[in-house]
Formats: structure tokens, C-alpha cells, sequence
């Protein structure tokens, strides 16, 4: 999952993405997923040209074109808006509640929801494609608030090669990671800025309890584990086992890295040189919802649709390297051969992330950063 998020303020990106774009070669898989997964026949309530502006965060990277299905079958139009990460993203919306600057908006993830939830961010909508998805995951959210759109993991990533030079196993668990034979292997984005680092940090809570993880921390931190700003320099400038080459071999990154290492891999490659610690790993899940206060509620409520559609949902993978949610999506074969996913990954309730978060950062930055 190559999801790299800047902080800057809301914009508009792309102008009626509804326009022919791309290649021949984007055009003819675009049309081939729409004839296997067409839209609702219900179209727009209104007679007049509807243009929707769907918000989400810096690194929301579908296909090129991707809204044109949609727009064939519905007559509406698509524009983005992207700002920041899923935390900027949150906050601005929270501000703007009743009165939002878009009419959907993508990249609430399980750590901020209850955020938005309070914040009566989302008019509730059931789309029928909620049928399609696993129950565990649509109980998330009561009411039907928001939409599942999409799952991940972050984990623990290592550096196959490093280990194997230097006749180390690479750590099982989160315990292991505070042992000597791993000081100083580990660089983690940190939770105050990044959100796998919030992740990270949310996993030891549901690993060690809330009265264990503080100990926990204290003991990574005396084994030498670096804290960067973001994911990007986590990954790319301190993690061995990335293009940047830098000295540590573990790192926090996503359960989805390797098939990225594979299919972005210059000379090409066929063996992924990194592998995720699976009892490391944290489940992500990711929500869109139509904001309460559009002038457009159907047609927002069809963009939902569009977004859990089969068509979309198989775009998420080589793109944004996210799970779809919808059951019916056929996963790629890089995803099937090389992304590990943990039969049990560690979740918090995201009603108890809620009412903790400020406090465990709290926490977390007079023992880590102090």
C-alpha cells in the first residue's frame, strides 16, 4: 500500500474527471470493468447536469478514468478534492458539518471514525452493496452512517536479505521486538503525524491492554527504536529493504508493501524482497459516506454505490493497494501471491479509540519523546 499522505489544504485536482482520459490501454480495461459491473440503472433526480465533488485524502489514486463508467450510466460527473491525510481530511469536515464542501467523502478509517460519527459528518444511507460485504465489518458502523469501501493491515515489514546476511530470524511477535537481538533494527512513523503509526501504536494497546503497552514502549525505546515524521521517510530513507537503502530492516508499513515492492520493481523482479510479521498486524478499515448537507443527496447516495461497486473495488488493489470490501472482487495475482494477510489481526473498538486516543498520545509522547 504505496499511500503517501501530504498535509496540504483542500484543492481541486482533477476537472470533470468524467472526460475521456488515459490511454488507449486504461480505456479499454475501464470499459471492460464497467461491462462486467455496471452501475444501478437508477439515475440522478435532478434534469439538470449534476457535477459531484467527491473529498478524500492526498493519496486517493484510482485509475485514470475510472468515473467514466459512472457518469455514462448516471449522467453525473465526478470532481475531486483531495487535502491532506485522513486526519486533515476528518477535522476540516468535522468543521464544516451541515454545511460541507464536497457531496462525498472518502478515507475515514476505523482510528477516526467515531470522530466523524460525532461530529454528524455523514447523512445515513444503506447502499445494497452492503449485502455484499462481511457483517463483522458493516457493524462498524450503526445506522449505516458511513460505508465500508476498503481493509488493510499495517505491520511489521522486514528486510528478507539483511536477515538472512546476517543469520538473524526475523521477530514473531510484537514482544520480540524489544529483545536485544533486535536493538536498533526498528523505525516506526510516529502516531502524532502518521496514521500506520497511529496503528502501530493502537496495536501494542490491543496486544499488551491499556495498563501494559506503556511498559512495552519503554522497552523499545531503551532497544533503540526510531521515530520519524511519516511513513514516507519510515519506508524510503530509514528501511533497508526499500529503494532507499537505509539502515534498519524493520519497519511499520502495510500487510500490502511486498506485492508493491513487486509490481513497482525497476528492473523487474519476481520474488518480493521484504515479508510482513503477521502477528504484528493491525486491520485498517476504511469508510466513504455522503456528507450531510449536499444539495445532491441521491446523487451522492449513487457515488456510495459506485464506490462499493465490483467495477471500483477491483481497481483498489494495484492502485491504492487496499482489500475491496465487496466479496464478488477478484483480487489481482501479485495481491494473491504476494501480500500476507493475518487470519486474526489486531483490532480495537472503534468507540474505545475514540475516547482514548488523545490520552494514549498523550502517553505516548512523555514516554517515547520526552
Amino acid at each position: 500500500m504505496n499511500r503517501i499522505q501530504r498535509s496540504t489544504g483542500y484543492c481541486a485536482v482533477v476537472a470533470m474527471l468524467a472526460l475521456a482520459a488515459g490511454c488507449a490501454s486504461s480505456a479499454a480495461r475501464l470499459g471492460a470493468v464497467a461491462a462486467a459491473s455496471p452501475v444501478p440503472a437508477a439515475t440522478a433526480t435532478s434534469a439538470a447536469p449534476v457535477t459531484l465533488t467527491l473529498l478524500a485524502y492526498d493519496s486517493f489514486t484510482p485509475s485514470a478514468g475510472i468515473f467514466d463508467a459512472f457518469t455514462k450510466e448516471t449522467g453525473i460527473e465526478v470532481q475531486l478534492a483531495l487535502g491532506g491525510d485522513a486526519g486533515e481530511l476528518v477535522t476540516k469536515a468535522a468543521l464544516t458539518a451541515g454545511t460541507p464542501e464536497g457531496d462525498v467523502l472518502w478515507g475515514v478509517d476505523n482510528t477516526l471514525l467515531s470522530r466523524a460519527l460525532q461530529a454528524g459528518m455523514f447523512a445515513p444511507y444503506a447502499s445494497p452493496n452492503l449485502a455484499h460485504m462481511d457483517a463483522a465489518i458493516t457493524a462498524l458502523v450503526p445506522e449505516h452512517a458511513a460505508t465500508p469501501v476498503d481493509t488493510g493491515d499495517v505491520c511489521i515489514n522486514y528486510d528478507i536479505a539483511w536477515f538472512k546476511e546476517h543469520n538473524l530470524a526475523p521477530p514473531l511477535t510484537l514482544q520480540d521486538l524489544a529483545s536485544a537481538a533486535y536493538k536498533d533494527l526498528l523505525v516506526t512513523p510516529s502516531p502524532l503525524t502518521a496514521s500506520p503509526g497511529l496503528a502501530f501504536l493502537l496495536a501494542t494497546v490491543a496486544e499488551f491492554g491499556e495498563d501494559g503497552w506503556q511498559a512495552y514502549w519503554k522497552q523499545l525505546r531503551a532497544n533503540g527504536v526510531l521515530v520519524v515524521d511519516g511513513w514516507t521517510e519510515a519506508y524510503y530513507t530509514e528501511f533497508s529493504g526499500s529503494s532507499g537503502k537505509g539502515s534498519r530492516p524493520l519497519v511499520v508499513s502495510y500487510g500490502s508493501s511486498p506485492p508493491a515492492e513487486v509490481i513497482y520493481a525497476d528492473p523487474p523482479i519476481s520474488e518480493a524482497p521484504t515479508a510482513v510479521v503477521l502477528r504484528t498486524c493491525f486491520r485498517q478499515v476504511e469508510f466513504a459516506g455522503v456528507l450531510r448537507g449536499t444539495a445532491h443527496e441521491r446523487e451522492a447516495q449513487l457515488l456510495v454505490d459506485y464506490l462499493t461497486s465490483v467495477a471500483f473495488q477491483e481497481d483498489l488493489p494495484l492502485t491504492m493497494f487496499v482489500y475491496p470490501v465487496h466479496q464478488a472482487a477478484a483480487l489481482p495475482e501479485a495481491f494473491t501471491k504476494y501480500a500476507q494477510r493475518p487470519a486474526v489481526p489486531l483490532q480495537l473498538d472503534p468507540a474505545r479509540i475514540a475516547a482514548q486516543r488523545s490520552v494514549w498520545l498523550d502517553e505516548w509522547t512523555t514516554l517515547v519523546l520526552r
